[in-house]
């Protein structure tokens, strides 16, 4: 018979998996706090603890960070009501089996402890807190697939295997490689993010590896590349699959051997970088078409993680609102305690084909120009562009109806400048509209507009 013990502050808790489990023959025993725990494995020797987060003194991760240091192959499930990204990641790190939210059903349960009962030890990590503008930008979400991303990037951070995260865009897929890198042994070195997207084509090349002087027209001294800078650290490839096949050779070098050669030079330069790629393409599919190269998609897809859009964790949505005006009250100064239920039943039938970074701008919209303490239906739906994607659609439609409508009158004018006319217009109308909107509040319409104070001041003065 198994020996299971049970860790949880809660009396009630413990009588109810005790109930559960002793029916499916497991001997039960408990502890309500760590510092129990820690005593209870050395007398009653369990094959399983089950333990809360949540406990006063000794907290559940400090406990299992102690047994794990004792007993590295007793698996331990950890279980909290207050599911985070880095609590379930710290978890996963210092080598917990698995990470349950509560509540969760009897037989989910009993699933677990068979499958962990019989699992062999798990690897043993370290966590590592972040800085308070670190936390500024978190990863939402205790939805099943978001728990096992955080699974994911304890059992990884730590190595220095390549990761390639995939995952539609705005789905945050750059907070993922940040969380690895925070929890990784190279937390204290640089973390470069590169976009292989907005680069030019003819300048990524000398972006990654560097130049020698005179390797081609304007190249009049020396440049490092990005990946000599990054020595010991780690780099973020964001939207790899763009990334030229010319390119893709020289990358490929540098993750099978730690070797690159700077454009117009011969020597052979030792480089120390770990690679977390991205990429909101399929990069299978590139492959078959001979896009992207098959050696270096089996080099980079090590361990992928999947990062599902937020139509499909609609449940996450709840916490995900109530961070954003969190946020942004800070950011802008409102004290916005709220969405009222009828709009949150709106935002969570949308369908958020821009995902989380469009309930991101939605959300910071729709607070700079509420004039209330709550976000509630009328005006919040038009800030929001909801509530369904037909009318979206249309509103979209109509939008580039009017546009070409206007674009067509300037171009009968035949004017050589019409197109800075044009932009110098619509811009001009834009700024006022979100000046009218936000009561000539700068800092607000500048928030509004996407840009920053000074450049709304720029515009203004032209």
């Amino acid at each position: 018979m198994d020996k299971i013990l049970v860790v949880d502050d809660e009396r009630g808790v413990c009588h109810s998996f005790k109930k559960v489990l002793g029916k499916q023959g497991y001997d039960v025993v408990t502890a309500s706090s760590g510092e129990e725990a820690l005593e209870k494995v050395k007398v009653a020797s369990p094959a399983l603890v089950i333990m809360d987060v949540m406990m006063p003194g000794m907290d559940g991760l400090e406990a299992l960070k102690k047994l794990k240091a004792e007993y590295p192959s007793l698996p331990v499930v950890m279980m909290t009501a207050y599911s985070t990204s880095d609590r379930a990641i710290t978890a996963m790190k210092y080598g917990a089996y698995d990470y349950l939210s509560k509540p969760f059903d009897n037989s989910q349960m009993i699933s677990l402890v068979e499958k962990a009962l019989s699992a062999g030890k798990m690897s043993v990590p370290v966590t590592i807190e972040l800085t308070e503008n670190e936390r500024a930008e978190r990863i939402i979400g205790k939805s099943p697939a978001m728990l096992e991303i955080f699974k994911k990037i304890g059992q990884v951070a730590e190595s220095d295997v390549t990761v390639l995260i995939k995952g539609e865009t705005g789905t945050g897929k750059e907070l993922i490689a940040r969380a690895i890198y925070h929890h990784s042994k190279r937390v204290d070195k640089p973390l470069l993010p590169v976009n292989c997207a907005a680069i030019p084509e003819t300048l990524l090349e000398s972006e990654l590896f560097g130049h020698e002087k005179g390797a081609f027209t304007g190249a009049d001294m020396k440049r490092i590349g990005k990946f000599e800078q990054c020595n010991t650290g780690t780099m973020f490839l964001d939207e790899v699959g763009d990334m030229p096949l010319s390119v893709q050779s020289k990358l490929l070098r540098v993750v099978q051997d730690g070797t690159l050669q700077r454009l117009g030079g011969n020597e052979l330069i030792k480089t120390d970088v770990r690679i977390i790629a991205a990429t909101n393409r399929n990069l299978e599919a590139m492959v078959r078409k001979g896009e992207f190269r098959e050696d270096l998609f089996w080099r980079l897809n090590v361990v992928t993680i999947d990062v599902p859009p937020l139509r499909e964790r609609k449940e996450d949505i709840r916490d995900l609102v109530q961070y954003f005006i969190h946020r942004f009250n800070k950011e802008l100064g409102r004290e916005i305690k709220g969405v009222s239920s009828a709009l949150l039943k709106t935002m969570e039938e949308y369908n958020w084909p821009g995902n989380v970074r469009e309930l991101q701008n939605a959300l910071q919209r729709a607070m700079v120009l509420c004039q209330k303490d709550c976000l509630s239906d009328g005006d919040c739906c038009k800030w929001l562009f909801l509530p369904v994607s037909s009318e979206k659609v249309s509103i979209s439609s109509n939008i580039e109806e009017a546009l070409s409508r206007v674009v067509d009158e300037f171009l009968k004018k035949e004017d050589s400048d019409v197109y800075k006319k044009a932009i110098s217009s619509f811009e001009g109308i834009m700024i006022k509209k979100a000046l009218e909107l936000t009561k000539n509040n700068q800092v607000l319409a500048a928030k509004l507009l996407g840009i920053s104070r000074n450049t709304l001041r720029e515009k203004m003065n032209k």
